[in-house]
């Protein structure tokens, strides 16, 4: 299914990208669940081109829909500046496109809509797990929870976190603290499934971890996936049975969770 594309504006006034892939087998008048699908990056970006992860959505009976948040790459150094925003700006332009493809595409169940990313995705399913209730479930893949812990471990090197966050763990932690979605890890209440690699030195197992752990003690239902010999390419260049596993795990998480569920 090819994506609809659109353009929109965010509460700040900034025009967005919008793109929406319908169902197979779409039929209008009908109430169908949806899927957030967020790019990692944060300096990254979506466009037209096929995504399988998002067709085999589709083809499951969800409308998918995803956007270039501030943050992105294509757009300048400014609009792609996210030093000490992130959680922020990005944050609240996911939710003004949700309110906009909900009023676009009335045929969407705004009760049963999910999230899904990798990597900075996985930051930010993190993360809004923690600030919203208003998504049905969420599968946060090869994640960020802990900057703290995270900014000291990664193969990217500090000095790429800690130039983001505008500190470190030591002059300012606090900042660095307030930016990780552990932060708010327990008031999350979304069901969340986890999935990750154990040899992913970009965004190391025990962010997923420590995500997993704060949502098991507080009693919110999550299940986490660890692939042994796979790394932070998984999803693209893993093993083709570990790659299938993954999209079975995604899928059958958001038929119980989103598709199923009575939000």
């Amino acid at each position: 299914m090819a994506p609809e594309y659109f353009t929109f504006k965010d509460r700040d006034g900034v025009e967005l990208d919008g793109y929406v892939i319908k169902p197979v087998g779409y039929k209008s008048g009908k109430k169908y669940p949806a899927i957030l699908e967020m790019h990692g990056g944060p300096k990254a970006i979506f466009g037209p081109v096929y995504h399988h992860e998002m067709q085999i959505l589709a083809n499951m009976g969800y409308f998918v829909f995803y956007t270039n948040p501030r943050g992105s790459d294509g757009r300048g150094s400014e609009f792609a500046n996210m030093t000490g925003n992130l959680g922020g700006i990005d944050f609240n332009d996911f939710m003004d496109f949700t309110d906009e493809v909900l009023r676009r595409y009335p045929d969407i169940d705004e009760k049963k809509v999910g999230i899904c990313g990798g990597s900075y995705g996985g930051f930010m399913c993190n993360w809004m797990i923690g600030h919203t209730d208003r998504y049905a479930a969420a599968a946060s893949q090869r994640s960020i929870s802990n900057y703290l812990t995270k900014s000291l471990t990664t193969d990217i090197g500090y000095a790429h976190n800690m130039a983001q966050l505008d500190g470190d763990p030591w002059t300012n932690f606090d900042a660095v603290w307030a930016s990780s979605p552990l932060n708010s890890g327990h008031k999350a209440k979304t069901p969340t499934l986890f999935i990750q690699s154990d040899e992913d030195y970009r965004c190391w197992m025990s962010d997923a971890i420590q995500m997993f752990h704060a949502l098991k003690m507080n009693g919110v239902d999550s299940k986490i996936c660890l692939f042994h010999g796979e790394n932070h390419e998984l999803s693209r260049s893993g093993k083709p049975e570990n790659r299938i596993s993954r999209l079975t795990e995604i899928c059958e998480w958001f038929e119980k969770y989103v598709k199923k569920s009575g939000k």
